[in-house]
């Protein structure tokens, strides 16, 4: 793929600014427990939602195992719709495919529908070197073009801004009539947008599913704007990556019920448009319909039957919910497009391994992302396997050479413990005496926890979190005392 910048290896420096910013911990929590608590009340609606998920993972596991044949089948079926197929290796590719369709439809103007796929190979930058506008028509897109910022979150990237944020930026930018009232911001936006569709000669968006049994793309959103930039301008392009196929029609009911209340806790969401190619006569519809399918290291994943499940993803974003880490440290604390527990998989499968190694290792592993994912992704148990692609892949030995000095003796001693039961069993002896000179009871709760210990490298463990103190007896205490009974 395209060298563009890539800052995932810098997760802890982000993270530890993301930890000292009050104003941002507060706009991912409060943001995240909304949508986590929605989908906790929008699954029990749903009669064998469990059953939905296990059909939605062998539909996925069918694609990704056969993906050759249903692409063909949907490149087949779409241009005998009248649609135009390009398949692209690289993001480098991708975008010199939509410069050239722009170049012929003689576009300076493009409106473009939110699509992770155009923020991955970085179009904003190309269209612009290209002296060719774009426009952002999702909200929250919108919102950080203006902001010069990359999405926080897969569904709504602009997750990160508070109302007072959003009313600064649009009365610094497109209106000096400063409101906070969420009616009017909307109202801001419609009216600066509203031009763009009827004067842009292409339309740009992603795709949510491509179905191969009928060429269909479809498109799920709240605010509308895909339908005016897939309609009204005379050439519409869609960026898809190649893993978006679906092989039958029918199989939507599947996802479109798991879809919407996995990301926002909604029954379906507002707008579900399925396109079938150009507009035909006395249709509403572009002239043209053009659809780039996009591998960019997605093939290369297939070739790691391991990693082949991380393509299962429908980007609903439910696992960046859950995630307590992505709550505390935020989307742009993982240097790229992707962010959460997802991005850690996606990202070093992306992007390289090497570009992003140290993602894999920012998770608890506590798997609240596997229990949302509605495709049922083992992520944690993917994460471990890049943690340890990552580790066999460094020339240094274990720990590795670049880590602090203190976190390569502590893990070495740790590795010499671990190897000698006997010297364990007094280690985790001396650490229950010696735990309670840290230990102390917060406020109205019976237990105590450990707030802070003083010294590096425990301190680190401590400095975003208070750990709970050891049990009074170990589990090979307990297990003794069990079988003598």
């Amino acid at each position: 793929m395209s060298q563009v910048e890539i800052q995932s290896n810098e997760i802890h420096e982000r993270a530890k600014e993301a930890l000292g910013d009050a104003h941002l911990q507060e706009a991912f929590r409060s943001s995240t427990l909304r949508l986590y608590t929605h989908r906790l009340h929008a699954v029990p609606e749903v009669p064998g939602f469990e059953r939905l998920r296990d059909r939605a993972r062998e539909i996925k596991r069918e694609v990704i195992d056969h993906l050759d044949y249903y692409l063909d089948q949907f490149a087949d079926n779409l241009e005998r719709r009248g649609g135009k197929v390009h398949w692209a290796a690289t993001a480098e590719e991708a975008c010199a495919m939509v410069l050239g369709i722009a170049r012929d439809a003689g576009a300076r103007e493009v409106v473009k529908a939110k699509t992770m796929v155009s923020e991955e190979i970085e179009l904003n930058c190309a269209l612009e070197a290209a002296s060719i506008r774009a426009v952002e028509t999702d909200l929250g897109e919108f919102i950080l073009q203006l902001a010069g910022e990359r999405p926080a979150h897969i569904v709504a990237p602009a997750i990160h801004k508070t109302r007072g944020d959003v009313a600064d930026l649009f009365a610094a930018r497109v209106d000096p009539v400063r409101t906070e009232e969420p009616e009017g911001l909307t109202a801001i936006a419609r009216r600066a947008l509203r031009a763009m569709f009827a004067s842009a000669e292409m339309g740009v968006s992603g795709a949510n599913f491509a179905v191969a049994e009928t060429g269909a793309l479809v498109l799920i959103e709240n605010e509308g704007n895909i339908r005016f930039s897939t309609t009204a301008p005379r050439v519409h392009v869609a960026l898809v990556g190649i893993e978006k196929v679906i092989p039958r029609f029918a199989d939507l009911t599947v996802f479109l019920r798991l879809l919407a209340r996995s990301a926002t806790g909604q029954k379906l969401s507002s707008y579900t448009s399925i396109l079938t190619g150009p507009g035909r006569p006395g249709e509403d519809g572009p002239e043209e319909m053009h659809v780039v399918l996009l591998d960019n290291g997605r093939v290369a994943t297939l070739a790691d039957e391991k990693m082949r499940e991380a393509l299962y993803c429908i980007r609903c974003g439910a696992c960046l919910n859950a995630c307590p880490v992505y709550r505390k440290i935020g989307g742009h604390a993982y240097g790229w497009v992707y962010s959460g527990p997802i991005g850690a998989l996606v990202t070093p499968q992306l992007a390289g391994l090497e570009r992003a190694r140290e993602l894999p290792f920012a998770s608890s592993l506590c798997g609240a992302c596997r229990e949302v994912c509605p495709v049922k992704i083992n992520i944690p148990d993917l994460l471990l396997h890049l943690r340890s692609k990552a580790q066999q892949s460094s020339t240094a030995p274990e720990p590795r050479a670049d880590a602090p000095v203190d976190e390569r003796t502590s893990m070495r001693l740790w590795a010499w413990v671990m190897m000698r039961p006997r010297a364990y069993t007094l280690c985790t002896r001396l650490a229950r005496l010696a735990q309670w000179l840290f230990a102390s009871r917060r406020q109205g709760d019976i237990q105590k926890w450990i707030r802070r210990f003083p010294t590096a490298p425990l301190a680190r463990w401590t400095d975003g979190r208070d750990l709970p103190v050891l049990a009074p007896k170990s589990f090979r205490e307990r297990w003794k005392e069990i079988s003598g009974k």
